[in-house]
């Protein structure tokens, strides 16, 4: 891994997704990430299905190490104050007001340590009439408008993993590094702050442009009928997705894949307007040829006319197609006391490197006594041991 955060020190004390997936993201460009979770329990995520190591804390949780502290113990704070004189930054996701009641207030923190980035992440911002209401993944989907774009009102039920969750953690990296870049030169922290309805709304910032440039309220099928998906599928009962867009050629091709090659004489089909207004009618005919072949077969014949498509994978199937083994995108490491830990790298490169490195995550308090040595040897007027060399 090229480690271009080598030497920034974050302190995460987040609990489920936002703030843990912030952290991540800078421990995956290396950063040393220190995780202060509650002695005994941890970070909640860990305890989502038996034990401390749950596969959801896994997934948000490598790279980085982990301490267990009471703040509400006075020799505890002491310890985790001393972690904030030493951090670069420090991340949070409790409800407004809760850092404060716990020590962790961004005024107190900055005093100890004025260079620090302090991320604050919230619901549904700090201030306001909704600041104090509780906030997950859906509620914010829901807030943002982004929900009314994924549920079918035919079968309306929400669907899909926890965008929210994972887009605010992005949102909230990307300010971190922002303020990091301006204090090279200002050698002042700043305050971030970002919350899931607001991060929401600029993830949404499609629909939102539609409505205000053009006054249209997109739905489910407002994209998809504009950029022409489809999924469809085969004989063997697997899916694939086609994504046709505007040029001409891959209609061309997919006519040409299908074996009817008078598709596009078709008055309905003709034009991209009238495949637009005509999908549902496309949708069936095209459903009744791909029901024909089995789907290798189908992606064999669409990628030798270059039309847009990929099957439709499930999680057991995404990483095992050759191109993503190429890019190597499984990575794996081994816990000394948890095992084998895979996981997806992440998907950024450096001069040609891939991030192929990875470090577990962490068992609750992996590293308590290890990181409390290090201030202690850390400490002004801590004699210093030279290390060992070998006599002539």
């Amino acid at each position: 891994m090229t480690k271009v955060l080598q030497g920034v020190r974050v302190i995460e004390q987040g609990t489920f997704i936002t703030g843990p997936a912030a952290a991540m993201l800078l421990g995956d460009l290396g950063a040393d990430v220190i995780k202060v979770e509650q002695p005994e329990v941890g970070d909640p995520f860990r305890a989502f299905k038996n034990g401390l190591y749950s596969a959801h804390f896994q997934a948000y949780n490598r790279n980085k190490r982990s301490i267990a502290l009471n703040p509400k113990d006075p020799a505890d704070l002491a310890v985790f104050d001393r972690l904030i004189a030493e951090a670069d930054v420090y991340i949070q996701n409790f409800r407004p007001g809760a850092a404060e009641r716990l020590g962790a207030g961004a005024e107190r923190l900055q005093r100890i340590n004025p260079r620090l980035v302090y991320c604050s992440i919230s619901g549904f911002g700090a201030t306001g009439p909704a600041a104090q209401r509780p906030s997950y993944d859906t509620v914010a989907q829901a807030a943002s408008g982004y929900l009314n774009l994924l549920v079918n009102p035919d079968s309306p039920r929400v669907v899909g993993p926890a965008i929210a969750d994972a887009m605010t953690g992005q949102y909230a990296a990307y300010g971190i590094l922002g303020a990091l870049f301006e204090r090279c030169r200002t050698g002042v922290g700043r305050k971030v702050e970002v919350s899931m309805l607001e991060a929401m709304c600029h993830f949404n910032l499609d629909a939102f442009t539609h409505f205000y440039a053009a006054g249209e309220v997109m739905g489910p099928f407002s994209r998809p009928s504009v950029s022409q998906s489809y999924v469809m599928k085969c004989r063997d009962g697997r899916w694939l997705a086609l994504h046709m867009s505007s040029p001409e050629k891959f209609w061309q091709g997919l006519a040409a894949a299908i074996e009817l090659p008078g598709l596009l004489d078709d008055p309905r089909f003709a034009s991209r307007d009238g495949r637009i207004e005509h999908q549902d009618e496309l949708i069936r005919l095209l459903g009744e040829r791909f029901a024909l072949r089995d789907r290798a077969a189908w992606c064999r014949e669409l990628e030798a006319r270059d039309v847009p498509h990929a099957p439709m994978y499930d999680t057991s199937e995404a990483l095992e197609d050759p191109q993503a083994r190429h890019l190597q995108l499984l990575v794996s490491a081994t816990h000394p006391t948890m095992g084998e830990f895979r996981t997806v790298r992440s998907p950024v490169s450096f001069d040609e490197r891939r991030a192929l490195d990875v470090i577990p995550p962490p068992t609750l308090d992996e590293h308590g006594a290890a990181i409390r040595e290090g201030l202690r040897r850390s400490e002004p007027g801590t004699p210093q041991v030279a290390p060992a060399t070998e006599s002539s």
